[in-house]
Parts: C-alpha cells; sequence; structure tokens
C-alpha cells in the first residue's frame, strides 16, 4: 500500500476521488461552513487575545478571566457542532469506500496534532 500524503497536502475532492456529481454537492456544503469557520476562529482568536491581556494586566480580574474562558469554551463548543454536522453531510454523499478513506484522513490527523501551547513549553 502507498504511504498517504501528508493531510495538509490533501485535495479532499481528489483524495475522496469523487465523482462529478459529488463535486457539486460537495462544493455547495463547502462554502458556507468555510465561512463560517473562518468567522468563528476569528471570534475564538479575539476571545483568546483578551484573555491573555486579562492574564498579564497589571492587576488580573479574575472575573473578567472566567468570563473570556466561558465566551471561548462557548465558541469552541459550537464550532465542534459545526464540524460534526460537515462531517455527517459529508458523510452522506460519500460511498462506502469514500467514507472510510475520510475517516482514516481524519485520525490520521488527530493522532498528529498537539496544542499550541504544547508546541510552545517543549524544549
Amino acid at each position: 500500500r502507498v504511504a498517504p500524503p501528508p493531510v495538509s497536502a490533501v485535495h479532499l475532492p481528489d483524495y475522496l476521488a469523487l465523482t462529478p456529481e459529488q463535486r457539486t454537492r460537495w462544493e455547495a456544503l463547502e462554502a458556507p461552513f468555510l465561512h463560517d469557520l473562518s468567522s468563528n476562529w476569528d471570534d475564538i482568536r479575539h476571545r483568546r487575545e483578551a484573555l491573555v491581556r486579562h492574564i498579564f494586566a497589571p492587576a488580573p480580574d479574575r472575573a473578567a478571566i472566567d468570563a473570556e474562558q466561558a465566551a471561548i469554551a462557548r465558541l469552541q463548543a459550537e464550532q465542534q457542532q459545526r464540524v460534526i454536522a460537515q462531517l455527517l453531510a459529508e458523510r452522506a454523499l460519500l460511498n462506502e469506500a469514500q467514507r472510510v478513506r475520510l475517516m482514516e484522513l481524519l485520525l490520521r490527523r488527530y493522532a498528529q496534532e498537539s496544542s499550541e501551547e504544547e508546541l510552545l513549553h517543549r524544549e
């Protein structure tokens, strides 16, 4: 078996060998998903910046810190629900072999992930 490409180099419609009909449906699903995802990440980034500023303020305000953390958690939960809905929609348009390929790709990606904080504190 040929080694799969790195996740970052994958163009999913090609990797999954989508049919023309599948590509049309995929693109219709993908555009609004990517827009919402980007908007949500922007919100999370702004909240994280505010959180860091509160933590390193001359007099940290624990209530403000907790409020930012709660807002981030809410945004991340919304993001996860958005991703789950997208994956279920994508799953519905794929055949069994394509589902297996996508699942294996996602599992490989998750096995490689490290958090930013983890990367910052490694030697």
